[in-house]
């Protein structure tokens, strides 16, 4: 096993680990989550051998070893695809490296007797270490991650080629622990999917980092969560680890309002002058002191999204018959689209099918070979592009956003200036006034979201915006999103977050094809079978066809029914006396002060009102929306 002993790093003055210890057992399951700029990265890097930590030490055997996929992944640039693949010293990976050699040489020259030879000698040494099922799984991964010519050299491979060699480099190696660093960027869902069902039955232990909350959760069963330099550890899955979370912040504000009420009970008791021998008074003294240097971690970091959005009239976006190509590949043939207010859609598809063309043509940064796009005068597009923006590292994070706008005003009409902004984007007063070049990666992306944002746009363009963005900015930017009052459409991988965020689907195909489905991802992956979709009433034929009807809305109602009309007339009543409900409770807890038991049972009872409020504004949403609806049609 391997074990972490007070491991300490920083990051100029900030501590991305305090002394944390851990022990890595074999074939764990471990999730690594926190918010960017924690250190996830950097702990990999340290537990890889990568880095090298402040302080600390880490421990394996002699013979432990640890293959590790980085983010930015560097191959050997003089070497081949199956040559990169079998690197490496131990005996089997060097044995395939001779057959492989020994099998090209013969390829190239069928006749020549040296080379039948040696090929003989290579299958040979492969039976006798039987080698070959080892072989052929190799083949297997690089055919699934969509690699087909292993000689090719690897200077004529694409970045996404690259990323899924250094994958399949990572699982091909035999290995005590699998360290991946967000391994899921940049593959398609299918592909996604395929590793995530791979990575469920391998051998060794693993170790990852990655923003895609169902792959998480499926394939861990243990989160590792670096929190203001404090390491947690939970047992289970990301699903388990939410409801643990939250039982851990509670009884951290539990136990903050024990301590605050035993230093009150102390300072009082020292302010009455209390009569006791000099030496019980001095221990008395010391032990408020203790009291008042002890700190609680309750200020849970949130990122909160509060932005308003410019009017948007009734058209938006309507595209007639566009067609785009490069060379011989066929993008788009003839495709039409109508977008209207409220859009919510996904574009999904194969690496390379034509999915950021379309955004691009529709934010007029590319022309359509023919057809035309015709955008409404009242959009206001804010387009997040996957790292189109490089940063001046040399500008201070204040000025990057004043640069855009100095406040930004609500929907409810009032103005949050830019510092407040950030500070709800999780960078602080005195941190705002830092270089940009100080920052993480996934700051930078949420420094740039925060900056897209503060435009104010009506319609929204996001090009794989999970790829850099840790799980709880995701979290929130998806119930931003579920409330922002305009258009989205996102190119995205990421499932949970398709479901969280569209309604529905434009899904490009290898051959150029496009189909349409209603519903969320998940809805659209139980109708396919064998990869073909299946018939399907959601599944709306794609507009290549020009000869067949236009996707068709389901007819609006016309009235609330009888039910929903009394459930509208006393919904805001139920809402406001909930809330009325939980703040007595709230009372009630602080009053309960040390007798836990007591402010358990209250903290129970406001949760279950806390969650019947949820529900209830959730369906007054509902509601409000059909209600607004009724009047437009009206």
């Amino acid at each position: 096993m391997l074990t972490i002993d007070h491991l300490y790093q920083s990051f100029g003055e900030k501590v991305l680990f305090n002394n944390i210890s851990f022990i890595i057992g074999d074939k764990e399951r471990i999730g690594l989550i926190g918010v960017n700029g924690t250190g996830k990265s950097s702990l990999l890097k340290a537990i890889a051998g990568v880095e090298k930590p402040e302080k600390g030490h880490i421990k394996t055997p002699g013979d432990y070893h640890i293959e590790y996929l980085p983010q930015e992944v560097t191959l050997d640039p003089s070497l081949s695809v199956i040559e990169q693949i079998y690197y490496g010293d131990s005996e089997i990976m060097t044995l395939m490296r001779r057959y492989e050699h020994a099998l090209i040489a013969l390829q190239n020259d069928p006749n020549n007797a040296t080379a039948q030879t040696t090929l003989l000698k290579r299958q040979q040494e492969m039976d006798e270490m039987d080698a070959w099922e080892a072989n052929t799984q190799a083949k297997t991964i690089l055919t699934k991650l969509g690699i087909t010519d292993f000689h090719k050299p690897i200077t004529q491979l694409s970045g996404g080629q690259k990323k899924r060699i250094a994958i399949a480099k990572a699982l091909i190696q035999p290995a005590d622990l699998l360290i991946l660093d967000e391994p899921t960027n940049h593959l398609d869902n299918m592909t996604v999917q395929w590793l995530e069902h791979y990575l469920q039955h391998y051998s060794g232990s693993l170790l990852l980092v990655t923003h895609d909350r169902y792959f998480l959760n499926r394939v861990t069963s243990r989160i590792f969560e670096l929190d203001n330099g404090q390491l947690y550890t939970y047992e289970g899955n990301y699903e388990i680890f939410l409801e643990k979370k939250a039982e851990r912040e509670a009884l951290e504000i539990q136990n903050e309002t024990k301590h605050q009420n035993t230093l009150r009970r102390e300072l009082e008791w020292l302010k009455r002058g209390a009569k006791a021998r000099s030496t019980k008074q001095k221990a008395r003294k010391d032990r408020i002191a203790d009291l008042q240097k002890k700190t609680f971690n309750t200020d849970s970091q949130q990122v909160t999204f509060q932005t308003g959005s410019s009017r948007l009239g009734k058209k938006v976006i309507e595209m007639t018959d566009i067609s785009k190509a490069y060379n011989d590949n066929v993008l788009l043939k003839d495709f039409s689209e109508l977008i209207i207010p409220y859009d919510r859609i996904g574009i999904i598809g194969p690496n390379g099918s034509g999915k950021t063309t379309l955004l691009n043509m529709m934010a007029q940064r590319v022309q359509p070979d023919s057809g035309s796009i015709d955008i409404g005068s009242t959009v206001k597009i804010g387009y997040y592009t996957q790292g189109e923006e490089e940063l001046d590292g040399d500008q201070r994070i204040i000025d990057y956003i004043k640069d855009v706008a100095e406040v930004i005003h609500t929907s409810e009409g009032t103005v949050i200036t830019a510092e407040q902004m950030l500070e709800r984007f999780l960078f602080s007063r005195a941190q705002q006034w830092t270089y940009i070049r100080r920052l993480s990666g996934g700051e930078r992306r949420r420094l740039y979201l925060l900056k897209i944002l503060m435009h104010e746009p009506n319609v929204l363009f996001l090009d794989e915006p999970t790829n850099d963005l840790d799980t709880q900015t995701l979290s929130v930017l998806e119930h931003y999103l579920e409330h922002f009052p305009g258009v989205v459409i996102t190119v995205s991988h990421d499932r949970y977050f398709l479901d969280r965020v569209i309604d529905r689907l434009i899904i490009f195909k290898d051959n150029g094809q496009i189909t349409r489905f209603i519903g969320t991802y998940s809805a659209y992956v139980e109708t396919q079978s064998n990869d073909e979709i299946k018939t399907s009433t959601k599944i709306e034929t794609s507009s290549n066809d020009t000869t067949k009807e236009p996707v068709r809305r389901k007819k609006s109602k016309t009235k609330l029914s009888y039910h929903e009309q009394k459930e509208w007339d006393v919904i805001e009543d139920d809402i406001t006396a909930l809330e009325e409900t939980i703040d007595q409770l709230q009372s009630d807890i602080n009053e309960a002060g040390s007798d836990a038991e007591k402010a358990q049972e209250l903290f129970q009872m406001q949760q279950e009102a806390e969650q019947q409020l949820e529900d209830k504004m959730t369906r007054w949403e509902e509601l409000s929306l059909l209600v607004e609806a009724l009047k437009r049609e009206g």
